[in-house]
């Protein structure tokens, strides 16, 4: 039986939504081994200038605990 476990990880990218969650997985990688999924729970911008100028993602990923 696998056991499972699940961490909240908040990230930015000025470029999209799904990159902020690139790099969400990528930091999270550095410390966190066996990565299994990850769920977009929230997504936000911030506008200037009538431009959006950051993509903001709030991640929940899943890894295997051994």
């Amino acid at each position: 039986m696998a056991v499972l476990k699940v961490i909240e990880v908040l990230a930015n990218s000025e470029k999209s939504w799904e990159d902020a969650a690139q790099k969400a997985v990528a930091h999270a990688g550095k410390s966190v081994k066996n990565i299994k999924s990850v769920y977009i729970n929230e997504q936000s911008a911030h506008v200037t200038d009538n431009k959006i100028t950051d993509y903001r993602v709030n991640v929940k990923i899943t890894f295997e605990v051994n």
